[in-house]
């Protein structure tokens, strides 16, 4: 009997049972598994990719689609952390970068008493050795830390802003670093604009107080007072031509009225019609924001206010 019952032959080797996985298919579940248990080897979500695009005016592109085109680096003026930089050493190349612009810790150029008197660069207030080096450079000014905070009136920062109200100093007198030095630093109101150019009070006292300025702070303090005439009169003689052009149209007006009879014509009557105007109302516009409706002549284009109580 049991050499008569049929049994069910092998499948061939070209062919795969039901429920048997492709190798295309069991690469593709190995490659998933591996990706849940390392999410850093996954792909980054769609905001980062975003970031990292740039509109170059014909489609957004990635960095990566073109490594040598610079119009795709440019970074919008500031300082990124690499990839390949743990945030350790980012804040450490952060922090040096910062002292070897101010030329301090271990940046800061030797002092040595050994050397000559007249070689010394000293403070020129106090005669310390611990002058700010970066004010010497930028500024041209020796002085020390304590002597900045001792003498504000002297040693305090101005704006070009203020230079230019309270001293009435040129745009070219401040871009001229040989007569005004000055230092440059971030704007602190917004990254993108331009860097703030702060001057010393003190040089720029001495300048605008000299006799290729103004000569004596008696002197700028008379041409400040001139000045702010001059805007004044300024401003009353625009008023007064605005308002005799408004008591000309006014005359004009009072003649057309005039021309219609010996009595005159009253407010609100018509030129050029008989009769008193009356208003052709539109519909109301109600407001969604305040709530009150706004309707408008069709004729004169008066508008009024109404409220539905």
């Amino acid at each position: 009997m049991a050499s008569d019952s049929q049994s069910t032959p092998p499948p061939s080797t070209g062919t795969l049972a039901r429920g048997e996985l492709t190798p295309e298919q069991r690469k593709r579940i190995q490659k998933r598994s591996e990706n849940s248990a390392n999410p850093s080897s996954a792909p980054p979500p769609l905001s980062q990719q975003k970031a990292k695009m740039t509109d170059t005016k014909g489609g957004f592109l990635a960095e990566e689609d073109d490594p040598f085109n610079k119009a795709l680096h440019v970074k919008d003026g500031k300082d990124e952390k690499p990839a390949n930089m743990t945030q350790k050493e980012w804040e450490r190349q952060q922090l040096l970068k910062n002292l070897r612009r101010d030329r301090a810790g271990p940046f800061e150029p030797g002092i040595s008493v050994l050397d000559e008197k007249s070689e010394q660069k000293v403070c020129r207030e106090c005669g310390s050795l611990e002058i700010d080096w970066r004010w010497e450079e930028e500024l041209r000014c020796r002085v020390c830390h304590a002597c900045k905070d001792k003498f504000p009136e002297k040693y305090s920062l101005l704006t070009k802003t203020e230079a230019k109200e309270d001293y009435l100093l040129t745009d070219p007198e401040l871009r001229d670093t040989e007569l005004l030095p000055h230092i440059e630093k971030p704007n602190p109101h917004k990254s993108t604009w331009n860097n703030m150019m702060l001057y010393l009070r003190y040089q720029v006292e001495e300048y605008a107080f000299s006799d290729k300025k103004w000569g004596s702070p008696e002197a700028l303090d008379a041409e400040f007072e001139k000045r702010e005439n001059d805007k004044k009169r300024r401003r009353e003689e625009k008023f007064k031509t605005k308002l005799d052009d408004l008591k000309k149209r006014t005359r004009v007006e009072a003649y057309r009225r005039n021309r219609k009879g010996a009595a005159g014509g009253n407010f609100g009557d018509e030129i050029g019609r008989g009769g008193r105007h009356v208003h052709q109302w539109g519909r109301s516009i109600l407001d969604p924001e305040t709530g009150i409706g706004t309707k408008k002549c069709v004729d004169c284009g008066m508008e009024v206010e109404e409220l539905e109580f």
